[in-house]
């Protein structure tokens, strides 16, 4: 029989980069004559930017620790065992670093069985143990409080979850069965799927104890203080905690039906992770730990050689890190101070610009347009908006009252934007007007300042050609809503300068958003791969194919909505000028359907209607169908989705071939960031890979074998 130390040990050569967490045990003397306690700190000697993780070697550390306090508390030298982390960090889970490397399913599994050992070993010690969630938890940090008898948590907490369904894995130390079991069915799927699946949500330290997972919260500037005075309560008997009992019935069974419902609705049965999790809260039921403990080592261990984990922490490493080092960014010396913005338009694209500009940079920011009365109501929403926020507590009083003052309007260009070091037009998508709106900001504008524009499709190099200064323009195209999506592509025109393109990734910076340089090629990124994508989707309906086999095609893949229901959020008008706009740049691949031109002439706002609460499915509207007109070429699914992924995987590679973006990764970033592409797919170029169509279409994979899929 393998021993844990065994385990990890085996374990821990396979990790050599592991950044290793040592578990310090302290005694001290706890208040009110409550006797000597042993405190774990969990510290990988790295500050609070470096969070605390745990792979194997970490693990054999903490069994060490605990083998110390098993042997103290046997003997009745210690009243009880804590754990605690480092400042503002408990621990935020197992070091993906390592679960990477993996090849084996036997190793996966290790990795599993030794957590479990591990950490079981705190519930079974002789003297109650407490677990101080003193700063940021997640996943196996979270899990290691769940083996302890009791658990406090910090008011400061910013970020506590298990985001292992997010990533393509089950909480596989515990989680799944402890959870359940401590809060009930219902509130652990809320935080072990629900939230995953929601972009992973974070909780705050407020919510970990209303949900029922800590027993206690305190204050974070004297938190393990109060902890231990609270702690030295219970072991005295003066304090009893009081936890609900758990209904095991018709409700457990009901909390499972509305966690299916909900992975359904977010995955569509194409990812399994939440599914396997939702199998072992199932059997969690009974209360047998054991069995509880045995599922989540097998779903652990064959979700860790499959491809969507791989996929997730691709996708993970793509947003945490990928993102904040944008690949062809100039040099950010080169970056010119932003002290007041300027917008051209004070439509609803213009305003939410104008609203994100004062809230993240908080300079000036003053609108434009053509009228007296376009200005007024571009101000009035950002001004109602700013109400919506201190009415959230999102903005105090005094805040929102100076991001007001901050936002004005006017109609005198000079006067606007004479002092402006930013300027950015969100007006009508045609190029005549951006060329004029461009040539009119020159006039005023000083001699350093930047303008930028929002275009999602046409060419920023035409838009500058006509200017004295074409050098300082720079695409600064954002995804609606502007508030949500991440992404902002930006774009260097055949003239841009390095300054002009250096103040623009500084400026996304402080907006909080994703950079990626983006050439000056026709809708750019996002808008190109989508326009191809529901362009095919288009061509197959015109075709002959009913709508409702064409929706359903795509499925599998598990895109956040379906085709038409996207075309709907767009705008057909906004999807048919982008479509005539690649049309007449790539006339053999790009088509315009002349059923959507023939939707948005009636003037319809998509394909569907919906029922008044949104809680029935949409049905095709009686109008569009009429006015569709179909060929007799009817396709399956299958069939359909052949045709879809071809063509995308061929667009990406001319992309590639274009040096649109630097590589096939970015492709994946802007696809996660601006369209809500699946996080568990990696994006689309790491599905492309998996599914066999890269090879297909363009003879050679997007990313080399164990990038996003299990290492040969």
């Amino acid at each position: 029989m393998t021993t844990t130390a065994e385990l990890l040990k085996g374990a821990a050569e396979l990790f050599p980069d592991e950044v290793v967490t040592q578990a310090h045990v302290r005694h001290l003397d706890l208040p009110q004559g409550a006797g000597r306690f042993a405190l774990i700190t969990l510290d990988n000697g790295l500050d609070h930017t470096k969070p605390t993780t745990i792979g194997p070697q970490s693990l054999a550390n903490l069994d060490a620790a605990i083998d110390q306090v098993e042997k103290e508390a046997a003997e009745g030298t210690i009243t009880g065992v804590g754990v605690t982390g480092k400042p503002f960090i408990f621990a935020v889970g197992a070091d993906l670093k390592g679960v990477e490397l993996l090849k084996r399913h036997e190793d996966a599994h290790a990795i599993g069985k030794g957590g479990h050992d591990v950490f079981k070993r705190l519930s079974a010690l002789a003297v109650p143990t407490f677990a101080y969630y003193n700063g940021a938890a997640m996943g196996g940090g979270v899990e290691i409080g769940l083996h302890c008898r009791y658990r406090t948590v910090s008011s400061a907490i910013p970020a506590f979850s298990l985001p292992e369904v997010f990533l393509g894995l089950v909480p596989g130390w515990g989680g799944c069965v402890l959870l359940p079991n401590l809060i009930g069915a219902d509130r652990a799927i809320s935080v072990i799927i629900e939230n995953s699946l929601n972009q992973n949500k974070q909780l705050k330290g407020k919510q970990v104890y209303e949900l029922g997972i800590a027993d206690a919260i305190f204050e974070g500037a004297d938190f393990l203080e109060q902890s231990l005075i609270w702690t030295a309560s219970v072991l005295n008997g003066e304090l009893e905690v009081d936890r609900p009992e758990i209904d095991r019935g018709e409700a457990w069974d009901a909390a499972v039906a509305r966690g299916k419902a909900v992975a359904d609705g977010k995955v569509h049965g194409a990812a399994p992770a939440a599914y396997r999790a939702l199998d072992i809260i199932a059997k969690a039921k009974d209360g047998d730990l054991r069995a509880g403990f045995d599922a989540e080592d097998s779903a652990l261990a064959d979700l860790i050689m499959g491809g969507e984990l791989r996929s997730g922490i691709y996708a993970f490493n793509l947003v945490q890190k990928r993102a904040k080092r944008p690949a062809g960014a100039p040099d950010k010396n080169l970056a010119r101070p932003v002290s007041k913005v300027g917008v051209v338009g004070a439509g609803l694209m213009a305003s939410q610009l104008a609203l994100l500009f004062a809230r993240r940079l908080e300079v000036p920011v003053v609108l434009t347009d053509i009228d007296r009365a376009r200005v007024d109501k571009g101000v009035g929403y950002v001004h109602e908006e700013i109400d919506k926020l201190l009415l959230k507590g999102r903005v105090n009083q005094d805040k929102a009252n100076r991001l007001k003052a901050l936002v004005t309007g006017s109609l005198d260009k000079a006067a606007a934007f004479g002092d402006a070091d930013f300027v950015i037009e969100a007006v009508f998508e045609e190029m005549g007007v951006k060329q004029q709106v461009f040539a009119e900001a020159e006039a005023v504008v000083p001699e350093t300042a930047i303008l930028a524009t929002n275009t999602s499709s046409l060419s920023v190099s035409e838009m500058a050609s006509k200017l004295k200064h074409p050098e300082r323009v720079v695409g600064f195209h954002f995804f609606n809503p502007v508030a949500v999506l991440p992404l902002l592509e930006i774009v260097r025109g055949e003239r841009t300068d390095d300054p002009a393109l250096a103040t623009a990734f500084a400026v996304a910076k402080k907006l909080k958003k994703t950079a990626v340089l983006v050439k000056d090629a026709p809708a750019f990124v996002v808008n190109r791969i989508l326009t191809r994508f529901m362009g095919e989707i288009q061509n197959v309906i015109d075709e002959g194919t009913p709508v409702p086999v064409a929706e359903k095609a795509v499925e599998p893949l598990g895109l956040p909505m379906s085709p038409l229901v996207l075309l709907e959020l767009v705008g057909p008008a906004i999807g048919l000028h982008v479509s005539e706009t690649l049309n007449r740049a790539f006339p053999e691949r790009f088509t315009v359907s002349p059923n959507l031109a023939a939707v948005v002439k009636a003037g319809k706002r998509g394909f569907y209607v919906h029922s008044a609460d949104g809680s029935a499915e949409p049905k095709l509207d009686p109008e569009v169908a009429a006015l569709l007109e179909q060929g007799d070429t009817v396709l399956t699914e299958e069939q359909v989705r052949d045709r879809v992924l071809d063509a995308v995987a061929q667009e990406i590679g001319i992309m590639l071939e274009e040096g649109v973006v630097a590589e096939a990764r970015d492709i994946d970033l802007c696809l996660i960031t601006g369209a809500g592409w699946p996080f568990h797919l990696g994006g689309i170029t790491p599905y492309l890979d998996r599914e066999g169509v890269s090879e297909r279409v363009n003879g050679k994979r997007f990313l080399d074998p164990g990038v996003a899929s299990v290492p040969a």
